[in-house]
């Protein structure tokens, strides 16, 4: 029985060590492990507005008329006269 227990003991030393050493480590670690997740952040938005980019300025322009005809009336050959001022 003795041994049992000594086992649990053991185990939880190991284990409260585990928890206090990482939690040591992020609170050291913290500015370099914030910096990183920025950049990937930043890299990851990057990247999704550089893929979504094209196909939203392809929607977003509108069709041109062609030569020959379209949608708008062609412009008039001459003009009215000028307005004195």
């Amino acid at each position: 029985m003795q041994k049992i227990i000594n086992v649990l003991s053991i185990l939880s030393f190991v284990g409260v060590s585990g928890i206090i050493g990482g939690g040591t480590y992020a609170y050291l670690q913290k500015d370099a492990l914030i910096e990183g997740i920025k950049q990937q952040v930043t890299k990851a938005a990057i990247d999704g507005v550089t893929g979504a980019l094209p196909g939203m300025m392809d929607s977003a322009m509108p069709e041109l008329p062609s030569a020959t005809g379209g949608a708008i009336p062609a412009l008039p050959k001459t003009t009215g006269p000028a307005m004195p001022f």
